[in-house]
């Protein structure tokens, strides 16, 4: 049997090199055909049969009730509801998922598989099907393959179940504006539109400047090309970019690997880098820390992102 730091070590390998684990499961008929959806293994803390469910009066639509795990009580969610769904055969499985300093549990028709994928495998659509809820869409089987898997953006839908959990920001809790050099901007990156949303909010806040991208690749781009056009201007990166603020999970480039890339680049390795994810615990911690970033915060507290960004850009303080 695997210890847990067997487990650990290959987690991390995973991270240097580009590649997720993407759990398989159905959800039931969605307009009579059964669609393959998938989660981040790491996002999956246990996999469960159905247990007793006990129902909340008052709860919002799509919550099942909860479920008390060893002691542990925790909100089911009726997946296929949410994504218009309907199972066949009833839902079978919870899916017990940390996520920004929560858990929960997702309630599904069936587990197919865990898969091994390069993250250029995985394709930005973030406007598909499923109400917004798909951010991306994994070919499973390389470049060419047909079969496909719908990655949910498990931020969206907690926003959309469970709202007013810090959905607005409150500009005054975030202190003053923070001066940083002129002409130079936060370059960010993140695959959820109501991540960037958030971000962007707290960004013009702050009273900071900002480059918005969807992946880890469309960020690398940007900064090799603002590299450039400083260069030709007689400057550097660092009169552009005062910070690159980044999310983990991101279509055909994740984080982890922006970030190495930033950190090993001598045009780039001095830019402050903020890993800004819903993949929170100690070992993905750790892997933050491995790849060279200089902070990390859990999504999203709109003032644990300020504090972040403060200490970043002004570290003497």
């Amino acid at each position: 049997m695997q210890t847990i730091q067997q487990e650990i070590d290959e987690r991390t390998k995973l991270t240097s090199s580009n590649k997720l684990e993407l759990l398989l499961f159905r959800l039931g008929d969605d307009d009579g055909r059964s669609e393959l959806f998938g989660i981040n293994v790491f996002k999956i803390r246990e996999i469960l049969p159905m247990q007793a469910i006990t129902a909340i009066a008052g709860s919002p639509p799509h919550v099942m009730g909860v479920v008390d795990l060893r002691g542990q009580v925790l909100p089911v969610i009726d997946l296929p509801a949410v994504t218009g769904c309907v199972p066949r055969t009833g839902l079978n499985i919870l899916l017990v998922t940390e996520y920004a300093r929560s858990t929960q549990a997702f309630a599904v028709e069936a587990v197919e598989d865990i898969v091994r994928l390069d993250w250029r495998q995985v394709l930005s659509a973030e406007s598909s099907a499923a109400g917004g809820m798909v951010t991306s869409i994994a070919r499973l089987d390389g470049d060419d393959s047909q079969r496909l898997a719908q990655v949910l953006d498990v931020e969206t839908i907690l926003r959309k179940v469970m709202p007013g959990q810090g959905d607005e920001i409150d500009p005054a809790a975030l202190g003053a504006h923070v001066d940083i050099r002129p002409g130079t901007a936060i370059l960010a990156a993140d695959d959820s539109l109501i991540a960037r949303t958030m971000i962007e909010q707290g960004l013009e806040a702050m009273g900071l400047p900002y480059l918005m991208c969807k992946t880890g690749k469309e960020a690398w781009d940007q900064l090799q090309a603002i590299a450039a056009a400083a260069e030709g201007e007689g400057k550097t990166v660092l009169d552009r970019v005062a910070l690159v603020l980044t999310d983990l999970e991101m279509p055909e480039m994740d984080g982890f690997t922006l970030t190495r890339y930033i950190k090993q680049d001598a045009r780039f390795a001095a830019i402050p880098v903020v890993i800004h994810s819903s993949l929170t615990g100690s070992t993905n911690e750790a892997h933050v820390r491995a790849v060279g970033a200089d902070a990390y915060v859990a999504k999203f507290v709109a003032e644990d992102l300020a504090a972040a960004l403060r200490q970043a850009l002004n570290p003497a303080r």
